[in-house]
């Protein structure tokens, strides 16, 4: 093999890995959750442990609710020291679609250690108003 041949080679494996790189920095990890209901709300539970919430993004329409966020590694730590890593790391979502409308207004998300519990407030169909007529 010639170096021509030598440096194609190189430059093409250098590509391949640039590609995986690039395809390792677009997968995001998908966010495990719990949905369940109350008669009044739809509750979102999700753990978000080691995530600040500054690095966390909630958003939410009246059928659905988009969690984002960022989990970063600890860096300190050489790879040759791990036994084992199963941890994720890095950016994750889930969108839900949720069983019934909700009023974005009035929803609220705590966490408590670690644990994100987002509460929706279903939105009474049966409520009914009596409506003022002003004369102008």
């Amino acid at each position: 093999m010639n170096e021509d041949e030598e440096s194609l080679i190189e430059e093409a494996e250098g590509r391949e890995l640039a590609k995986k790189s690039e395809w390792a920095e677009e997968e995001e990890g998908q966010l495990t959750v719990d949905v369940y209901q109350t008669p009044a709300e739809i509750i979102v539970q999700t753990m978000v442990a080691g995530v600040r919430p500054e690095d966390l993004t909630i958003t939410i329409s009246r059928d659905m609710i988009t969690i984002k966020g960022k989990r970063e590694e600890n860096r300190t730590i050489s790879e040759d020291n791990f036994f084992l890593q199963e941890l994720y790391w890095g950016s994750f979502s889930r969108t839900i679609l949720l069983p019934e409308e909700i009023d974005p207004e009035e929803a609220e998300a705590i966490e408590k250690h670690g644990l994100l519990i987002i509460k929706l407030p279903k939105i009474d169909k049966e409520k009914k108003t009596s409506l003022r007529i002003k004369s102008v």
